[in-house]
């Protein structure tokens, strides 16, 4: 329960930007009332130590925090311009992985001296979530248009109905599964002895977390910059590329340079990764429409966030974890080519998209 929190808040977005809308609330509002549900839900787990109101509040605050991504891309579209987006959505980025990264260093410390420390440590996120709820309720921001439907999952009609909408979902879904199928096995291939490495604690650190996260963190503005000015689906296929070779290096060396290369490789794509994945739809919807968008990506998100790792782990009662790496690889080349007949579309996708859909072919 506590792994699925976020992906539980992806899969209930659409009907969450369905109730929003409904209620005539701005964007940023509704995303304020998601984080104080956090600041509520860390607060009770400080006050009240026990299990199931731990496990509870872990669950609401995660997904209440994964949730309200489709709203802030609606306020991304808002409030940054558009040859800007990338750019400005970097930075703040930037502050996330260095603030993310400090204060699991801090953490980790205060319980290593005292596990005690736990519930000053619950009471801190609390307020970290309430300072996001007041800091959300200044943003400027205005209620999503009505969209004529009252159904709850209307947004999926996008899917249905815009098929260069439709087919970057498809790719989405299959560099998503390759990737999320290797991501959790990371630390069981250097850790676990089966495997022939059996790396110690500091070296398991610095190939999953130190080194990608470095390399996440100083990529990020690059990225950013990209993601104004290249074309979109050449910047797909560019990270795609980035996180195929990346497993491959990882998952069939070896040798500490292989796996460095590897971890370095990985945390490079998924700097790109984090700006294409928060930002592209803004390229694809019509602006009133980019939180419907969104919640249909991090719906299918969601939906390949339980099942991927789910089938990685039953894969490897099966497939040697080599095997299953080459699978994944697999699944990202589809990707791959899946997207190369549409480069000729990503300068302008949000056209784009209208003329594919009036075009009798």
């Amino acid at each position: 329960l506590l792994a699925a929190g976020g992906s539980f808040g992806l899969l209930v977005s659409p009907l969450l930007v369905a109730r929003v809308e409904a209620l005539g609330w701005p964007v940023a509002l509704a995303a304020s009332r998601l984080a104080a549900v956090g600041a509520v839900s860390f607060l009770a787990m400080a006050i009240f130590p026990v299990l199931p109101v731990f496990v509870i509040g872990s669950l609401l605050a995660t997904a209440s925090a994964s949730a309200a991504i489709p709203l802030m891309t609606q306020v991304y579209q808002e409030n940054y311009p558009e040859r800007e987006r990338g750019r400005r959505f970097s930075r703040t980025l930037m502050i996330r992985i260095g603030v993310a990264a400090l204060f699991s260093e801090l953490g980790g410390r205060a319980l290593a001296a005292d596990m005690g420390w736990y519930r000053g440590l619950l009471l801190v996120v609390a307020g970290a979530f309430a300072f996001s709820s007041h800091c959300f309720g200044k943003i400027p921001s205005r209620p999503l248009q009505g969209s004529g439907s009252t159904h709850p999952l209307r947004a999926l009609r996008h899917a249905r109905d815009d098929r260069l909408f439709r087919l970057t979902l498809i790719t989405w879904m299959f560099m998503g599964m390759g990737n999320l199928m290797m991501y959790p096995l990371r630390v069981e291939y250097l850790a676990n002895p089966k495997y022939g490495l059996a790396l110690g604690v500091g070296e398991v650190a610095l190939l999953v977390g130190v080194l990608p996260n470095a390399a996440r963190l100083i990529m990020s503005p690059v990225w950013g910059w990209l993601f104004d000015h290249m074309n979109f689906f050449t910047l797909r296929l560019t990270l795609n590329l980035g996180f195929l070779v990346g497993i491959l290096s990882f998952f069939m060396s070896e040798s500490m340079t292989g796996l460095v290369l590897g971890a370095v490789i990985f945390g490079v794509s998924n700097a790109g990764g984090d700006v294409a994945w928060s930002l592209w739809v803004t390229k694809f919807a019509p602006p009133e429409r980019v939180a419907d968008y969104m919640s249909v990506h991090t719906f299918f998100t969601g939906v390949r966030g339980v099942l991927a790792p789910a089938i990685a782990f039953h894969a490897l009662n099966t497939l040697t974890i080599a095997k299953l790496g080459w699978v994944s690889a697999g699944l990202i080349a589809v990707s791959i080519l899946l997207l190369l007949p549409e480069i000729k579309w990503g300068r302008n996708a949000r056209k784009a998209s209208a003329l594919v859909e009036e075009s009798p072919e």
